[in-house]
């Protein structure tokens, strides 16, 4: 959901360890801002893990059994444009399991799977290792979403794939989009991505708001995990789920609500949320086809190939730098 762990069909349990004391200036911050926001990735405590994993199960929720789809459909075209061979890097890897769907039609030499979560990347890779001996894997865990430092073995392959799917691009604002591809265009590797297509409104809306209430209780689940790190005292039941289409902006925005004038406390802080004021906590670009064309070629790739479902609902495309 955030720009940094990927909507795979398992979502990491966040873990800061010694870096604590920066998540605790980060949600700081980001409370006593005018528009008061908390990044995605405090999404993922173990009980967000598992509402997302829920999330993945939902007939709203079209992403992940459409990319799924398009790639299974067109694993023997995408495996000619990538080449076999690769040095598969997985960003946002998750579970590590939609690159594992892709082993047997891309036969990469080795995996590098790279994730915010320490614990969960060597739990999911040790699993994985077992079921392919044969490829060798080397988990980074780091937070690529303003940098990615490769080890030099790795930097210095000659077929490098960076694996960026289940639309995370679209957490990045375009600006910030673009700056990221070019980062990664930097590594001088090919890039397989899924992106998720503008379409109506209400598809849209129903895919972050579903109707048995699993998103809205996912995303007021985040004010639980900032608790234990901030040691404030969010209340879930003074906050509501807001979801909504920002047309202007091909757009999904996630907000919590205060249901009524709330006083947040906090170690060194406090804000007074006045009812009907938000808390920002997620973006999801919605990109044509033409865009994210044109955002490629910008960022220093040519030789765009782009793969969809019959409906238009979801984009997978691979580029090579340029």
């Amino acid at each position: 959901m955030s720009n940094m762990i990927n909507r795979s069909n398992t979502a990491p349990e966040q873990k800061f360890g010694a870096d604590i004391d920066l998540a605790r200036a980060d949600l700081a911050a980001g409370l006593q801002q005018r528009q008061a926001r908390i990044s995605p990735k405090y999404f993922y405590d173990a009980l967000g893990s598992k509402l997302f994993e829920a999330i993945c199960e939902l007939d709203e929720y079209y992403l992940t059994r459409t990319e799924a789809a398009i790639l299974c459909r067109h694993a023997m075209a995408i495996s000619e444009a990538t080449g076999e061979g690769t040095t598969l890097i997985d960003l946002g890897a998750g579970n590590c399991e939609k690159a594992a769907g892709l082993f047997s039609s891309l036969r990469p030499q080795r995996y590098i799977p790279v994730d915010i979560s320490t614990e969960f990347l060597e739990t999911a890779v040790a699993g994985l290792r077992k079921r392919f001996p044969e490829i060798p894997m080397h988990p980074i865990a780091a937070d690529f979403s303003e940098r990615l430092t490769l080890p030099q073995s790795v930097q210095a392959s000659g077929n490098k794939l960076f694996f960026y799917p289940g639309s995370s691009l679209g957490n990045f604002s375009p600006l910030e989009a673009a700056q990221f591809l070019t980062r990664i265009r930097a590594h001088e590797g090919a890039v397989l991505l899924g992106i998720d297509l503008a379409k109506n409104a209400d598809i849209l809306r129903e895919a972050y708001d579903d109707a048995l209430g699993v998103t809205a209780a996912f995303n007021l689940n985040m004010l639980r995990h900032v608790n234990r790190i901030l040691e404030c005292d969010f209340d879930i039941r003074q906050w509501a789920h807001v979801a909504f289409y920002n047309a202007p902006q091909s757009r999904i925005e996630m907000h919590v609500k205060a249901r009524e004038d709330v006083i947040l406390r906090w170690p060194g802080g406090v804000r007074h949320f006045a009812k009907g004021e938000r808390i920002h906590t997620e973006n999801s670009y919605k990109y044509s086809e033409s865009a994210i064309r044109e955002m490629l070629r910008q960022s220093g790739f040519g030789d765009i190939l782009c793969w969809s479902d019959p409906a238009r609902h979801f984009l997978v495309c691979h580029a090579r730098p340029a």
